[in-house]
């Protein structure tokens, strides 16, 4: 029998990102879904303050040289790829000299969210998405970690939906307590609908916010789970009312045993 294919789409995973809940699960949950007989993939941001040489990523040179149209503009995607020896686990990085050289995060050095996060969210997600599609591999389970992947069930259920890779697969979404107070660009929506997004299918991207993208990731999510005891009331709210299947917050290593649990049950439904 085939393994499960199990794909991450995480922002944070440890030792490339600073100790965090998410960054802890990011590097943890998929060594133990691959201890578990399950086959993975795991992608996250190439963001500038990751130190390439220490890190030792390469970049794949078959993966790359694509490029994604956001707001008009040609990006070039670029692949790269290392690996955390001690979790015998390989992770995909998504790169582009626009989005990513600079040495942070979300935030500038003065604290500013950064104008083009929202670009940054979509370029993220297609990349990932290309990626999967020029592997050719076929995911059963797409568990996505954090806000900066939230469009990855938006651009599968509502872009993408037609392309057999994803027909089958079950979408996941992980609530942190991530959230910011910043607007996304003004533009968003319409940098959405040149994606191919119907205008009537926005969804809460019009909120331009952090909780509209994470409900919006509820409602193209098959199931949820909490991955942190405290998260954000209003997406705590919608959530408990959506009607998806859920997985409360397990605390300790027993997560990793009720995440690959529920990986199952959702395979069997």
């Amino acid at each position: 029998m085939e393994k499960p294919k199990v794909l991450y789409v995480t922002q944070e995973i440890n030792p490339y990102l600073p100790d965090s809940f998410m960054s802890r699960i990011g590097s943890q949950l998929p060594q133990a879904t691959q201890e578990s007989k399950k086959e993975i993939r795991t992608f996250m941001p190439r963001f500038g303050i990751i130190n390439e040489r220490r890190n030792q990523l390469h970049e794949v040179i078959r993966l790359s040289g694509m490029n994604l149209i956001i707001n008009d503009m040609d990006h070039p995607l670029i692949i790269k790829v290392a690996s955390i020896q001690s979790a015998r686990m390989q992770v995909y990085f998504i790169d582009n000299e626009d989005y990513f050289q600079r040495k942070f995060v979300f935030h500038s050095k003065g604290g500013k969210f950064f104008k083009d996060n929202d670009e940054r969210a979509i370029f993220y997600a297609r990349g990932v998405i290309e990626t999967v599609k020029k592997l050719g591999w076929a995911p059963d389970i797409i568990h996505v970690h954090g806000w900066f992947g939230s469009l990855v069930p938006m651009y599968l259920r509502k872009i993408f939906q037609d392309n057999p890779l994803f027909t089958d697969s079950k979408i996941i979404i992980s609530l942190y307590n991530d959230g910011f107070e910043d607007k996304l660009d003004a533009r968003f929506v319409e940098k959405l609908a040149h994606e191919g997004l119907n205008e009537e299918d926005n969804l809460h991207y019009n909120e331009n916010s952090f909780v509209g993208l994470m409900k919006s990731a509820i409602d193209m999510s098959d199931a949820i789970i909490y991955s942190e005891s405290e998260i954000n009331p209003e997406v705590d709210e919608y959530a408990q009312k959506s009607g998806k299947k859920i997985l409360a917050y397990v605390d300790g290593d027993e997560y990793k045993k009720a995440y690959n649990e529920f990986y199952d049950e959702l395979l069997e439904s």
